[in-house]
């Protein structure tokens, strides 16, 4: 791949985050790197080699001294000449390193550059460098070994044999197309038919994965709504194994939000606890019940708490939204006599002795539509999943055109149009405002 203009130039930045710590590191890459590695190291340390140095200015007054670690271009994560300068962590010592680095050429480096140049130089491609923001964000230890799996290479693999059998099947329809006088019909080439098949289920099998990666990277957000005293805190200070909230048997004793993460089967689920919601609240309650109807619109599904010694709610309160799902929850079993579990889309519970839960916990990874499946998983996002689902929309159009008016021509754009969108999942086909998007997401030194 060609060098950009602006890759001549050489950055800098701390590869850890701010902060005082015992070790921080510095990280350069560039053309100037060997350059600045003399100025600053009083010579170039053998490569992949950890070198204790004195780290120095441009006037050569000592900055900090540290491990220095040089990896010379292609060899590095950045394709480019890398510089690692290990030093103590104080965010001084750090800043005046970074200020001495500049001071010999370099400029500070914008948020994802080094990861931005590790894909424009061929290092990684784009699933790849978004799965390392991914694995750094991981929320469970779940998440972070699918974001490894994505590092990997699991996902651009995926998609890669996916886009292969598309190629497959178009060299085969244009090949027919190319020779009319084979006179072949599509509608009985068995071969041809078959692949479409093959495609349709990997289109299938792969958007159901990366639907599960999408869920383990994004992780799942629960609402805690209900009437005052129905045990809502209860649920929250059961589920997160915590007091996180004050349970009383005064009603509206939550007035505000309160968030919990938690970890079901390795999907990280953040629980959020709300005011209860009544007709004749006082203002400070109020203000909680205008917060926990602000909550719902970010809600990915809703638990709505009910007393369970008390006749059920035939209506819902008009402040849940439309479009999420809602699990009605009976708590205070213990005191109904019902039996505890999962019934007719309900949930029986006792938040007070936990009889129950799993039957919940069972419910939330339903309304995920969470799976664990071990070492398979890997992470995914919405831009993946748009672009996995227009290039099967692409595909479904072009077997419709093929089966509905024999159209072999039609068939043959739809499958290029099908290989186009996956070629955007993993840079094969990028522009320079998508990668401007995702690499801006990342830290400062990554």
């Amino acid at each position: 791949m060609p060098t950009l203009p602006y890759m001549a130039e050489t950055i800098v930045a701390a590869a850890t985050p701010p902060g005082t710590g015992g070790v921080a590191i510095v990280r350069v890459s560039g053309n100037s790197v060997e350059a600045i590695a003399r100025a600053t190291l009083g010579g170039l340390p053998e490569p992949r080699t950890a070198t204790y140095r004195n780290f120095r200015n441009a006037a050569g007054d000592t900055v900090d001294a540290g491990l220095a670690l040089y990896f010379p271009a292609p060899a590095s994560f950045t394709g480019e000449s890398v510089l690692e300068l290990h030093g103590h962590g104080g965010p001084i010592v750090v800043s005046l390193l970074v200020e001495a680095i500049v001071g010999l050429g370099a400029r500070r480096a914008e948020p994802g550059e080094f990861s931005k140049r590790a894909f424009l130089n061929g290092k990684l491609d784009l699933t790849q460098a978004e799965a390392i923001a991914d694995l750094i964000n991981s929320g469970t230890a779940q998440a972070a070994r699918a974001a490894l799996r994505s590092l990997s290479g699991a996902f651009s693999d995926s998609v890669a044999a996916l886009a292969e059998r598309l190629v497959r099947l178009r060299m085969h329809v244009e090949a027919a197309i190319d020779f009319p006088e084979e006179e072949i019909d599509f509608l009985d080439d068995e071969q041809l038919l078959r692949g479409l098949d093959e495609c349709a289920a990997a289109f299938a099998a792969l958007t159901a994965a990366a639907a599960q990666g999408r869920v383990l990277r994004d992780g799942f957000q629960v609402v805690i709504v209900g009437k005052p005293n129905a045990g809502k805190s209860s649920l929250l200070n059961l589920l997160s194994g915590q007091d996180a909230a004050i349970v009383t048997e005064v009603a509206g004793t939550t007035r505000d939000i309160l968030r919990e993460q938690i970890d079901i089967d390795g999907l990280a689920v953040e629980l959020v606890d709300t005011a209860g919601l009544r007709d004749d609240p006082d203002r400070i309650e109020a203000e909680g019940m205008r917060r926990a109807r602000n909550a719902l619109r970010n809600a990915d599904a809703v638990l709505w708490i009910q007393d369970a010694t008390e006749a059920e709610e035939d209506t819902l309160d008009e402040a849940l939204p439309d479009n999420v799902p809602v699990t009605v929850i009976r708590n205070k079993v213990d005191l109904s006599g019902d039996a505890p579990g999962l019934r007719d889309g309900r949930v029986y519970l006792s938040a007070k002795n936990g009889a129950g839960i799993d039957a919940l916990r069972t419910r939330i990874r339903e309304l995920a539509g969470y799976e664990n499946i071990g070492e398979g998983a890997f992470t995914a996002r919405k831009r993946h999943m748009d672009a996995l689902h227009r290039a099967a929309e692409h595909f479904a159009v072009g077997q419709a055109a093929l089966q509905e008016t024999r159209a072999g021509e039609l068939l043959a754009e739809e499958l290029r149009l099908a290989q186009q969108a996956l070629g955007e999942i993993t840079g094969a086909v990028s522009s320079d405002e998508l990668l401007g998007k995702i690499f801006s997401e990342f830290c400062i030194g990554k």
